[in-house]
């Protein structure tokens, strides 16, 4: 474990000594700001947060080694505050933050939460975690927005082509993206954050980190299938030997195995290989043969796969009038996909006449990867000070060079008016009902959210999702 005192900015250990002297009590909030990839944002990861970082136990040892590398660094060391943490508070850092729920479905510009320091005597702490905070909640919240995004953008196609879109929708996103992630602490957060949305995912970090955290006893789900490897260690020559294989093993009744085809020629493996030498086999198989593509344009390649399974194994028309493949064949698209190529390939699936039944996405970089804090514009930001008299003041920032970075001014509270969550001054509450709750206070979790709960709120109204033009 990180020594929880250096999960920060170098600069923080500088600011106990910059706030007003008769500040006691510091507030601040965390929000997405508008302007990023959505305006609204999947909330997740707050918990994982609390369990492994504020539930370390600061120790004599750690403030040692923190003095010797932060003086060393060139910065001034709080001694006496974080002696105190340890000597008054055990070393749990006195902090209380509220919350909304995780998996709630938030509008960008409400806060997700506040934290306040109990300790009168350090106030500096409040933002002193700003950095391990942010760090923990953006990613998650990122990558569970992205591919909340994608499951609209999905259901919305399957509503049009499909005879069960609800029964489909689960598996219709797989996360392919273990390997090219930056950590495995990556892996398991960011693949955690997409099982909300959907059950299949090939990283397996996600279901430790699911079980772990929410208490889910099995989050997520796969099938066999092959990779480049395990068919080009036959040779060009005995390729079609080695999808035979493939089929022999995996050939139970109900069973699914993904095979990529494009090791040598995509379209003479669709056409050839599995269209017309291996047909008959294809047919008498019990399960499913889902062929994917792994290169070319990721919208035209699948399609034109669809076609030429299509024309060599044909299939049924569904009560909707699009074209089912039979129903041992399906494909996956794992190459290239993003929320745009999904969307895209949908649209030519309609133009084509296929029900979106027909294919599973994949997504490996894409899900997992390519975000960063400025693709929802987090921030945390102070909003309100407490002096010695008791009486609160507003804090808040408001460039002239960039309004869309100005803060909230004074303590927050969220409430939903209209079906549409807001953010209001907590002064301002009234009789309204505050969604921030109080969910942990000086070291204890007070409330434990389970995976099943996160899900179910983040479905809480998916029927009136509307995806932007």
């Amino acid at each position: 474990m990180t020594n929880p005192i250096l999960t920060t900015d170098s600069y923080k250990h500088s600011h106990f000594l910059q706030y007003p002297p008769e500040t006691r009590t510091l507030s601040a909030y965390v929000e997405a700001r508008p302007g990023g990839f959505s305006d609204q944002i999947l909330f997740l990861g707050l918990q994982p947060f609390l369990l492994d970082v504020l539930g370390h136990t600061i120790t004599r040892h750690d403030v040692e080694e923190a003095q010797e590398i932060t003086r060393a660094h060139g910065l001034p060391f709080n001694r006496a505050g974080w002696d105190r943490i340890v000597g008054t508070h055990g070393g749990h850092l006195p902090l209380s933050i509220t919350a909304l729920p995780e998996g709630m479905i938030v509008p960008t510009g409400v806060p997700l939460l506040q934290v306040e320091n109990t300790d009168p005597a350090l106030p500096w702490l409040t933002t002193f975690v700003e950095t391990a905070l942010l760090r923990a909640i953006w990613y998650p919240t990122t990558v569970a927005t992205v591919s909340w995004r994608c499951r609209a953008i999905i259901r919305a196609g399957l509503l049009t082509t499909s005879d069960d879109p609800e029964g489909q929708l689960p598996f219709k996103l797989h996360d392919f993206g273990a390997r090219g992630v930056s950590s495995g602490e990556s892996a398991a957060l960011g693949g955690m954050a997409h099982l909300v949305n959907f059950m299949g995912t090939d990283t397996m970090e996600a279901l430790l980190a699911a079980r772990r955290y929410y208490s889910a006893d099995m989050a997520g789900f796969s099938i066999p299938a092959a990779e480049h490897s395990t068919i080009t260690a036959w040779g060009r020559e005995r390729e079609r030997e080695a999808y035979a294989n493939i089929l022999r093993h995996f050939a139970g009744e109900g069973s699914m195995v993904a095979v990529v085809s494009d090791s040598y020629d995509l379209d003479a493996a669709v056409g050839h290989l599995w269209g017309e030498d291996l047909h008959d086999a294809v047919l008498a198989h019990k399960g499913t043969l889902v062929i994917r593509p792994d290169s070319g344009d990721p919208v035209e390649t699948p399609l034109r796969v669809l076609n030429t399974l299509w024309e060599h194994f044909g299939g049924t028309t569904n009560g909707k009038g699009y074209r089912l493949l039979d129903p041992r064949l399906r494909v996956i698209q794992g190459d290239g996909m993003t929320p745009a190529t999904i969307e895209r390939l949908i649209a030519r699936l309609i133009e084509e006449g296929f029900a979106v039944d027909n294919i599973a996405f994949g997504m490996g970089g894409g899900l997992l990867q390519q975000v960063n804090r400025d693709t929802l514009r987090f921030a945390m930001k102070a909003n309100a000070l407490r002096d010695d008299a008791g009486v609160w003041h507003d804090i808040a920032k408001d460039p002239a060079t960039d309004p869309s970075k100005r803060s909230k001014a004074g303590r927050q509270a969220v409430v939903r008016e209209d079906g549409t969550l807001r953010a209001v001054r907590l002064d301002d509450l009234g009789g309204r009902t505050n969604l921030l709750t109080e969910v942990w206070r000086d070291g204890r979790l007070l409330f434990h959210h389970d995976f099943e709960a996160v899900r179910q709120r983040s479905r809480l109204h998916e029927s009136r999702i509307r995806l932007p033009a």
